[in-house]
């Protein structure tokens, strides 16, 4: 069973003014020398932490992380009234394309989990000719039915009793509504108490029904519930600015780039039927299904196949 590689120390890192006045941090760690790979993290509005560089062997990978728009160490964060009109997929593809070419990096592995699978495929079938390989996990396709399934009340049924605190925020009232939209209303409201409460428990809903099973993980704090409830409801309500079902029928873009997605069977935020409609209308690619786990990257299994995957692509990069 491959675990984590040991934790490791950045060696660089920096702020990118990408325009529209927004800064994004940006790290690098591991062999500078190695196998270019960028880490897209979840939320969107999740920002990275240095765990993320251990799913990469330091000696053989360059490890690019960066923070998207808004959230993390990038600048404006959104708790400091960073401008939502500036943050859409679009806008964060062009990021990983600035980035890139910042770092003098020819083409790089990209490496994304949940959110930072859908942005990870949105930026493959835009620069199909920068990708060398795709590592996905917890696949989210943001399509419609993906979020009235985890957003409005479907996986309530499996976790009904920590349903009612993401409920808690929604005037009685409103709770037959698009709770998405209802949301959407409180987070960028007037009154800002309300809004942090309402972050709170969106952030909640999530961290606790990541994992297969009950799993202590550390309350990052109000400041990063503002994120990434703020942001991830500011691209829900909109769709991910993709159109429904986009990334699927784009596959052929990238139909000949190497990959693997990594699913874990009982994934209640990033259900496996989304995993399975991408590898049906992409067959090339490897799907690994771990029976096991669920949305979390941390578990085991999922550790194990992402590693593996990895270690895999280094190993080809070197033979």
């Amino acid at each position: 069973m491959r675990t984590l590689y040991p934790p490791i120390e950045a060696y660089d890192s920096g702020h990118l003014n990408v325009g529209d006045g927004q800064e994004i941090f940006w790290e690098t760690s591991g062999n500078p020398d190695g196998k270019p790979v960028v880490f897209v993290h979840g939320g969107p509005g999740g920002g990275t932490n240095a765990q993320q560089r251990r799913f990469f062997d330091p000696d053989r990978y360059r490890i690019v992380l960066f923070d998207q728009r808004g959230c993390g160490q990038s600048r404006p964060h959104i708790a400091d009234g960073a401008d939502l009109a500036v943050n859409t997929t679009s806008h964060l593809i062009a990021d990983m394309e600035a980035l890139r070419e910042h770092l003098g990096i020819d083409t790089w592995q990209v490496f994304g989990g949940s959110w930072g699978s859908t942005l990870g495929l949105a930026y493959a079938q835009a620069h199909p000719d920068r990708v060398t390989e795709l590592v996905l996990r917890g696949i989210f396709l943001l399509r419609r039915t993906e979020i009235d399934w985890y957003y409005n009340g479907g996986a309530a049924n499996i976790y009904p009793d920590l349903w009612e605190g993401y409920l808690a925020p929604i005037p009685a009232d409103r709770r037959d509504d698009d709770l998405v939209a209802v949301y959407h209303e409180i987070l960028t409201g007037d009154d800002r108490d309300a809004a942090q409460r309402a972050a709170v428990a969106w952030t909640t809903w999530e961290r606790k029904t990541s994992y297969l099973l009950p799993h202590h993980e550390s309350d990052e704090g109000d400041r990063f519930a503002t994120a990434f409830a703020t942001i991830e409801n500011h691209y829900f309500v909109n769709h991910g600015f993709l159109d429904d079902g986009q990334l699927l029928q784009n596959i052929e873009s990238i139909a000949h780039i190497p990959a693997v997605i990594v699913q874990g069977r009982y994934d209640v935020v990033c259900p496996m039927r989304s995993a399975w409609d991408l590898h049906r209308a992409w067959p090339s690619a490897q799907l690994h299904v771990v029976d096991d786990a669920g949305h979390a990257s941390f578990e085991a299994g999922i550790v194990h196949h992402l590693v593996e995957a990895t270690d895999h692509f280094a190993a080809t990069r070197s033979s």
